[in-house]
C-alpha cells in the first residue's frame, strides 16, 4: 500500500510539473527584458527615466485589466484555451518587439510598438497563469490547492530569476532583438506542451455573481495585498539600502530572499495540512515581520542578509495559504474568476508598494521602505485575526 501510494504521488507530482511548466516558459519570457528594458528606452531610444517607468509598469496595468476575465474565460470554457491565447499574446509581444526594433531611427514609432508589447507581455501573463492554476486544480482536485499554487509560485519566481541574466546576455550580443526572437520561441514552446496535456472542460452550470465572488475573496485578498508590501520593499529596495550604507552583497540579500521563499514553499502543502492555513499564514507574517524589522534597523550586511532570509520565508505561504482558504468559499463553476480577483490585489499592491515606500525613502532615508513593510505586514496579521472572529474560518 505504501508503494502504491508514493507511485501514485509521484504520478500526481508530474502532473503538476507539466502544468507548472505553462507558467514557467511565460515567467521566463517575462524575464528576459527586466534587466535591459529601462536602460533601453532611457538611453537607448533617448526617451529618459518617466518614459522608462512607464515601459516597465504597462505590462503590470495589462495583467491587473485582464486578470478578472480570464477567469471567466476558464470557468466557462476550460483553462486551456485560455492558456493557448496567453501564448499567441507571448508570440505578439516579442514579434512587436523585433517590429520595434526596426523603427528604432524612428523613436516615438519604435517606442509605441514596445508599449504595445508591454501589454501583449502582460495579457499573455495573466492569462497563462491564471489558466495554469486552475488547470492543475480541474486535473488533481481542490484537495491538491496550496500544492498548485506553491510550485506555480516556485515556477514564476525561479523563471524570473533564470530570465534576467540571460536577458542581458542576450542584449548585449545580439541586440534587443533577441530578446523578441527568444520571447517567440519560448509562446511557442508553451503552445506546444499546452497541447500534450489533458484538457478541463469548463462548469456549465451558473455560478454566484462577480460582485457575490469579490465580496467572499477580498478581505483575503486585502491581508495579502499588505503582506505582499514586505516582498516589494525588499525588491525594490535592498541594493539602494546597502549602497547608502557603503555595504556588499546586496545580490546575497535578494539570493537569500529568493532561497528561503522556494525552500518554505517546497514543504508548504503538509505544513497547512497540519496546522490550518490561517495559523500558519499568522506565523508567517510575524517572521516576515521579524525579517523586515532585522533590515530597517541592521547594523551589518550580515544581519540585513539574514533579515531578508527570513522576510522571504515569512512571505513564501501567504498567498497560497490564504488562497486556499479564499477558494474553499467558492463554488467550483466561480473558481477561476476567484483566482483571477484574488490574484489583483498581489497585482496592485506590487505596484504601488514601489511610489509609496519611495516617498518614504525620499524623505526619511532608505531604512524607511523597510519600516512601511513592517506596519503593511501588521496591518495583514491583525486582518488575519479578524477573519476568524467573523466566523469565515
Amino acid at each position: 500500500m505504501n508503494t502504491a501510494s508514493q507511485t501514485i504521488r509521484s504520478a500526481s507530482t508530474l502532473s503538476l510539473i507539466s502544468i507548472v511548466a505553462l507558467t514557467f516558459f511565460g515567467y521566463l519570457a517575462i524575464g528576459l527584458p527586466l534587466a535591459v528594458l529601462p536602460t533601453y528606452v532611457d538611453s537607448g531610444l533617448g526617451f529618459g527615466v518617466i518614459w522608462a517607468g512607464i515601459a516597465v509598469s504597462t505590462q503590470y496595468v495589462a495583467t491587473i485589466v485582464s486578470r478578472a476575465h480570464v477567469g471567466r474565460l476558464c470557468d466557462q470554457y476550460g483553462p486551456r484555451r485560455s492558456v493557448f491565447l496567453g501564448f499567441l499574446a507571448y508570440g505578439l509581444s516579442g514579434a512587436l518587439i523585433i517590429a520595434s526594433t526596426f523603427t528604432i531611427q524612428v523613436p516615438a514609432a519604435s517606442l509605441a510598438l514596445l508599449l504595445a508589447g508591454r501589454l501583449a507581455l502582460g495579457i499573455g501573463e495573466s492569462w497563462v497563469s491564471t489558466a495554469a492554476i486552475t488547470w492543475a486544480i480541474g486535473l488533481m482536485g481542490s484537495r491538491e490547492t496550496v500544492r498548485i499554487i506553491s510550485w506555480n509560485g516556485i515556477a514564476t519566481y525561479g523563471g524570473i530569476a533564470l530570465a534576467a541574466p540571460f536577458g542581458a546576455w542576450l542584449q548585449g550580443q545580439y541586440g534587443f532583438f533577441a530578446i523578441g526572437v527568444v520571447t517567440i520561441i519560448l509562446a511557442v514552446a508553451g503552445f506546444m506542451l499546452a497541447q500534450t496535456r489533458p484538457p478541463v472542460p469548463g462548469v456549465k452550470e451558473k455560478g454566484i455573481g462577480t460582485g457575490q465572488v469579490l465580496s467572499r475573496v477580498a478581505p483575503y485578498g486585502v491581508a495579502l495585498a499588505l503582506a505582499s508590501s514586505g516582498f516589494g520593499v525588499v525588491m525594490a529596495f535592498v541594493a539602494l539600502f546597502f549602497h547608502s550604507r557603503g555595504w556588499e552583497g546586496a545580490s546575497f540579500a535578494l539570493s537569500a530572499f529568493g532561497l528561503a521563499f522556494m525552500g518554505v514553499r517546497l514543504g508548504l502543502a503538509q505544513a497547512v495540512a497540519r496546522f490550518g492555513g490561517l495559523p500558519l499564514v499568522r506565523i508567517s507574517l510575524v517572521i516576515e515581520i521579524v525579517g523586515l524589522a532585522a533590515l530597517a534597523f541592521a547594523p551589518s550586511p550580515t544581519v540585513a542578509i539574514i533579515g531578508a532570509a527570513l522576510a522571504g520565508a515569512g512571505f513564501a505561504p501567504v498567498f497560497p495559504a490564504l488562497g486556499n482558504e479564499a477558494m474553499e468559499r467558492i463554488p467550483p463553476q466561480n473558481r477561476g474568476v476567484a483566482l483571477g480577483l484574488y490574484s489583483i490585489f498581489l497585482d496592485v499592491s506590487l505596484g504601488s508598494t514601489g511610489p509609496i515606500a519611495g516617498l518614504f525613502a525620499d524623505h526619511l532615508g532608505y531604512a524607511a521602505p523597510f519600516s512601511f513593510g513592517v506596519g503593511a505586514v501588521l496591518l495583514s496579521l491583525i486582518i488575519s485575526f479578524c477573519l476568524r472572529r467573523n466566523g469565515s474560518r
